[in-house]
């Protein structure tokens, strides 16, 4: 047995003529990485620049749907879409002060605008009476949530009071996930902090926080408008009956958000119904719906 040790010494034209095959190998690579990137750019750009415009194109339907659907509610309801307006950019501003993350805002403002939808399954006997509900009547009126709940929740309907045309008329609507986002507010605007409200007499934090925002929101909106059957209430009046209502119908975290604000929502908002609120709404929505849009556009 035996065993050889040696050494190895590469030339100079050796080493020489591996790194010139380096060099060439590298810059082939670098070439062809920069003709791929020449090529594939401009149809990758054209394609981003598509897709942005679909999904611009396809979130302007989607509001443009709920803001039509709030609306055509509110007028059957002998109001306006003005309240949705003004309830919905009020909501986001107290939203805000409580730190609430975009995407729960964005379910606060399908909700509110969607938040009484349930309404197009009342009869108008009912939903127009001009006079106080009789029990059993209000029985009735309560099953709005429910109708509600079915319309955005993609549910099948359930209610016999519910007419036929209406059926048939939502229920390319009713299938939408978009419509889903509202759920909370439809489902929850009507609870009451001490479990009292209705439909599902939650109370405290069992309530979606969206819908407890939403609930001061619709009060205090509907204290400070002009009505039918009465003028419209005082500042110190609309915020004396919030108060009252602290801790049994309303969170005392939203009116405590909301008292610092009340004074600047009660004079620029309260009752308007210009069509520079339909402006304003939309600085809101553009600024939670379209964020990130704007980064897919070259």
């Amino acid at each position: 047995m035996a065993y050889a040790e040696g050494v190895f010494a590469v030339s100079d034209e050796a080493l020489a003529d591996a790194n010139r095959a380096l060099v060439k190998t590298t810059a082939w690579a670098i070439a062809i990485v920069l003709i791929t990137a020449a090529t594939l750019y401009p149809a990758i750009l054209q394609l981003t620049r598509r897709l942005a415009a679909f999904s611009e194109d396809l979130l302007q339907s989607h509001l443009e749907t709920v803001q039509i659907l709030g609306s055509a509610i509110a007028k059957r309801d002998s109001d306006t879409s003005a309240h949705n307006f003004r309830a919905t950019i009020v909501a986001v501003r107290i939203a805000e002060a409580l730190g609430l993350s975009g995407e729960e805002i964005q379910k606060l403002i399908v909700g509110a605008f969607l938040h009484d939808v349930g309404k197009i399954g009342i009869r108008d006997e009912i939903l127009l009476k001009p006079a106080r509900l009789g029990e059993t009547e209000f029985e009735v009126m309560k099953t709005h949530v429910a109708h509600g709940v079915d319309i955005v929740a993609r549910t099948e309907w359930l209610h016999a009071e519910l007419p036929e045309h209406v059926n048939a008329g939502m229920a390319l609507l009713s299938r939408s996930n978009w419509l889903e986002a509202a759920r909370d507010v439809v489902h929850g605007h009507h609870e009451k902090f001490d479990g009292s409200g209705y439909p599902r007499g939650l109370a405290g934090q069992e309530i979606p926080r969206v819908a407890r925002i939403f609930a001061v929101v619709d009060v205090f909106d509907a204290l400070t408008c002009q009505r039918p059957y009465r003028q419209p209430f005082s500042f110190e009046k609309s915020l004396a009956i919030l108060e009252e209502g602290r801790c049994n119908h309303f969170d005392p975290e939203v009116l405590d958000a909301f008292e610092p604000l009340a004074d600047e929502v009660y004079r620029t908002i309260a009752g308007r119904e210009d069509v520079k609120l339909k402006d304003e709404l939309q600085e809101v929505t553009d600024r939670y719906f379209r964020a990130g849009l704007d980064t897919l556009e070259f």
